[in-house]
């Protein structure tokens, strides 16, 4: 029976403030690659490996996301990935399958088949767009801008955190529906994403003022993945009946001490409707959105920016980058090549 060293990134010890590359740490520890008798797990080789901005909250004890439990300190990360089944206990999937999901940050993970999983049946596309626009970020974009967001041709659409896994693909979304697109994003070279305007909001001292330059009649669609200072702006730059998907609050991560939003009245008598949502409620859309996205892909109208880093030695220094803005579009950890 096969023993084979697998190689994981574990967190050392719950995390206060920003994250480093330190509170996680490589160890290798040793997997039988055979499935125990009657077990109806899944046995995969990690290929890609997701850096989510929500990993963060998972690193804090106190905190958990729906579908997520925190994670637990001497223990790999958890996350979105995309494998190869090296053998399976359950019949929805055999050995050779490719497939996305829950998987941890290791080289081998064994999985219940209850977990997550989705089947790979296009393969005329990079695998790696299975962690990013096929996958968790690209749902996210669609349920929340599409059914969240109710687009209307020639509306006014706000995108934070537009060059990132979700946010350029919101801006693309808007754009295909005929809306008018502005983003923001902490660099210059970041902006322009096909959006009819960006900025780098860290150029901007007033942020009410750079939002009435670009939407001198309001917004009628925020996407919100920052919070924090943008969304007190945003709320002063709504229009009446406007939507503000909340998809992420990056901003606040990170902070021991959350910070205030004072410009709330604005939901009241704009009639905003801001709705939270996650993703995991959406998932039964999933062919649905391969069959509105995957000819857009092909024709080239969506375009996908990928950020992809080597070997689960530089996972830490990847996860740790998204929350600086080292990245420019999906951040992606390439573990093995098939």
């Amino acid at each position: 029976m096969a023993q084979m060293r697998n190689k994981q990134v574990i967190l050392r010890d719950y995390v206060s403030g920003f994250p480093k590359e330190t509170d996680m740490s490589i160890v290798e520890s040793t997997l039988t690659l055979k499935l125990p008798e009657g077990s109806n797990e899944v046995l995969l080789k990690n290929l890609y490996l997701s850096c989510d901005p929500f990993m963060r909250m998972l690193m804090t004890k106190v905190e958990s996301v729906e579908g997520f439990p925190s994670y637990v300190p001497g223990s790999s990360l958890t996350g979105f990935g995309v494998a190869k089944v090296l053998e399976s206990g359950h019949t929805d999937y055999k050995k050779g399958d490719l497939v996305w999901g829950l998987t941890k940050w290791e080289e081998y993970s064994l999985v219940p088949s209850t977990q997550m999983l989705f089947k790979i049946e296009h393969k005329d596309v990079p695998l790696s767009y299975y962690t990013g626009i096929l996958g968790m970020p690209g749902m996210t974009a669609y349920a929340g801008f599409f059914e969240l967001g109710s687009p209307k041709k020639g509306e006014k659409v706000f995108i934070s955190a537009a060059s990132g896994a979700v946010g350029q693909l919101v801006g693309q979304f808007a754009k295909l529906t005929g809306c008018y697109v502005v983003g923001s994003a902490g660099s210059k070279e970041k902006n322009k994403l096909g959006f009819d305007e960006a900025f780098n909001y860290k150029e901007e001292p007033d942020l009410d003022a750079a939002l009435k330059r670009y939407f001198p009649e309001g917004i009628d669609i925020y996407f919100e993945n920052v919070g924090g200072k943008t969304l007190d702006a945003v709320l002063l730059n709504m229009r009446v009946h406007g939507r503000i998907p909340v998809c992420g609050m990056v901003s606040q991560y990170n902070l021991t001490q959350p910070e205030g939003v004072t410009n709330l009245t604005n939901l009241i008598y704009k009639r905003i409707r801001m709705q939270g949502f996650n993703v995991f409620d959406f998932f039964h859309l999933y062919p649905k959105f391969l069959e509105f996205l995957l000819p857009h892909i092909k024709e080239g109208k969506v375009v996908y920016v990928e950020d992809i880093a080597e070997d689960l030695e530089n996972g830490p220094a990847a996860l740790v980058g998204l929350f600086s803005g080292h990245n420019f579009g999906k951040q992606v950890l390439l573990v093995a090549r098939e």
